[in-house]
C-alpha cells in the first residue's frame, strides 16, 4: 500500500472506531463529483473495495447515496409507474409492492441487494402462508357474532396454508425486475439481479369454455326470464367483449342502424373507484360489425333503459353507459360477476369464469354462420389461421338452427318495441 497516489485516486486510512475506510473521487449520475466511501474490517477487504470503485468510476456514473429497496419502490411506484402506466397495471404494481416484495426485500440497500437474496425472498414466497406472513387472521377480533368474521385459523394455532401460485410469485419477480431495470437507467446499480433468478415458468390452467350447446342453453335461459343483463351476456358470448369492456360501453359507440359497434373504452374498479378509461390495448380497440342477434339484444336494451330513465325522473345519472343501474349509474364489475355467476346456476349449466365465455365467442360465430374474416375482426386475432383453428370445431346443424331461432325470436320482439 505504499507509494503516493495520483490525483483522485482516494485513501484508505484507519478509522477511530475500528476497521478502515476508503473513498474515490467519482463522477453522480447529475454530473457532479463527490467522494464515493468503501468500509471494511481489515486493509486487504478495504482495499478490495476500493479497487472495485475505481473501476466503477471509470466506467461511468456511480451514486454516493443509494437508497433501500423500500424506500427505491416508494420513488418508482409514484415517480415512474403512476404517471406513465395505465391504472390497472400502476395498482397491480402497487399490490406486488406492497403486499410481497417490501416485507421481504424493503430494507436491504439497492445496492447491496444480491442474488441470493432474490432467490430466498422467490422460494420464502412460494412455501410460506400468506395468511401468517400478511397477519389476515391475527386482524380478524378474536370474539364475533359472525364465525366467519372472528378469528379461526393461523391466529388460533390452525395454520390455513394459504400459499401463492407459482405465477403470483413469478409476476412479483417480474415487478421487482422492471423495477430494478429502472434503477439500471437512473444509473443507480449496475446489474439487474432480480433478472439472473430463474423460475419455472407455471403451466397455464387448462380453460373448460362451454360448449354452444351450453352457451345456447345459458343464453335462452337469460332472454325467458327477462334478465336485464341478457344483452350483455349476448355481447360477451357472441362478440367475445371482456367485462370491462362491455361495462364500459356507452352509447355514442353504437350504431344500430349501421350495425357496428365500437370497443374503445373499458370500465374497471381501480383502488376503491370506478374509472372510465381507454381499452387496455391498440388491438383491443376496433369497430365490430354486428350479428343481428347483438342488434336485437341492444335494442332491448334500450328500450328497458328508456322505461328505467323515466321511473328515475330526476335521479338518472344520465352518463351514456349502455349497461347501468336503476338509476343509470355505471353497473359495479363485481356485481357483473355474481350475477353471471347466479344467471349459471339457474340455466343449470356449468359455472366457468366469466374471461373464459371470450373461448366459446368463436363457436358461437361459427353456429351463426358468420364469415371467418368477419369473425377474425370480430375476435380481434391477428392471423386467420387462430379463427379458423377455432371454426374446426363445427357446431351440430341442431345447435344452429336453435340460435338461429333464437336470433330471430328476438329480433321479431324487438321489431315490435319502441325504440
Amino acid at each position: 500500500m505504499s507509494g503516493k497516489r495520483g490525483n483522485g485516486e482516494g485513501s484508505i486510512y484507519p478509522r477511530k472506531q475500528g476497521g478502515f475506510a476508503a473513498y474515490v473521487w467519482v463522477t453522480k449520475p447529475d454530473g457532479s463529483r463527490d467522494r464515493k466511501y468503501a468500509y471494511g474490517q481489515t486493509r486487504a477487504e478495504v482495499h478490495e473495495k476500493w479497487l472495485k470503485l475505481h473501476t466503477a468510476a471509470k466506467a461511468g456514473p456511480v451514486a454516493t447515496s443509494v437508497p433501500t429497496l423500500g424506500a427505491y419502490l416508494d420513488y418508482w411506484l409514484r415517480q415512474v409507474v403512476n404517471p406513465n402506466l395505465k391504472p390497472k397495471t400502476a395498482e397491480t404494481y402497487d399490490m406486488h409492492v406492497r403486499l410481497y416484495i417490501a416485507p421481504g426485500l424493503g430494507k436491504k440497500r439497492l445496492d447491496k441487494l444480491t442474488v441470493r437474496d432474490v432467490r430466498e425472498w422467490t422460494n420464502r414466497l412460494l412455501d410460506a402462508c400468506q395468511c401468517c406472513e400478511q397477519g389476515k387472521d391475527a386482524a380478524r377480533p378474536a370474539a364475533h357474532r359472525d364465525p366467519n368474521r372472528r378469528q379461526r385459523c393461523c391466529a388460533v394455532g390452525q395454520c390455513c396454508d394459504q400459499r401463492l401460485s407459482a405465477r403470483t410469485v413469478r409476476d412479483a419477480r417480474n415487478t421487482l425486475r422492471s423495477a430494478l431495470t429502472n434503477a439500471m437507467a437512473e444509473e443507480l446499480i449496475t446489474k439487474n439481479l432480480a433478472a439472473l433468478v430463474k423460475l419455472r415458468t407455471p403451466r397455464r390452467a387448462a380453460r373448460k369454455p362451454w360448449s354452444v350447446e351450453e352457451a345456447k342453453t345459458f343464453l335462452e335461459s337469460a332472454r325467458r326470464d327477462g334478465d336485464p343483463l341478457y344483452p350483455a351476456y349476448v355481447l360477451i358470448l357472441v362478440l367475445g367483449l371482456r367485462r370491462g369492456e362491455v361495462l364500459g360501453l356507452t352509447w355514442d359507440s353504437v350504431d344500430l342502424d349501421a350495425e357496428l359497434l365500437m370497443v374503445q373504452a373499458q370500465l374497471q374498479r381501480i383502488r376503491r373507484q370506478l374509472v372510465h378509461d381507454e381499452t387496455k390495448t391498440d388491438a383491443s380497440t376496433a369497430v365490430l360489425p354486428l350479428p343481428d342477434i347483438c342488434t336485437a339484444a341492444l335494442k332491448l336494451r334500450r328500450r328497458a333503459q328508456v322505461a328505467a330513465r323515466l321511473a328515475a325522473g330526476e335521479m338518472w345519472a344520465g352518463l351514456g353507459f349502455v349497461f347501468t343501474t336503476r338509476t343509470g349509474s355505471p353497473f359495479e364489475p363485481r356485481n357483473f360477476n355474481r350475477s353471471f355467476k347466479r344467471r349459471c346456476e339457474l340455466a343449470g349449466v356449468r359455472v366457468i369464469r366469466l374471461h373464459d365465455t371470450r373461448h366459446t365467442c368463436g363457436s358461437l360465430l361459427a353456429a351463426l354462420d358468420v364469415h371467418p374474416r368477419i369473425a377474425m375482426q370480430i375476435l380481434r386475432h391477428s392471423k386467420i389461421a387462430v379463427t379458423m383453428e377455432i371454426y374446426t370445431h363445427v357446431p351440430s346443424e341442431e345447435t344452429r338452427r336453435a340460435l338461429k331461432k333464437l336470433g330471430r325470436h328476438i329480433s321479431t320482439d324487438a321489431a315490435e318495441q319502441p325504440g
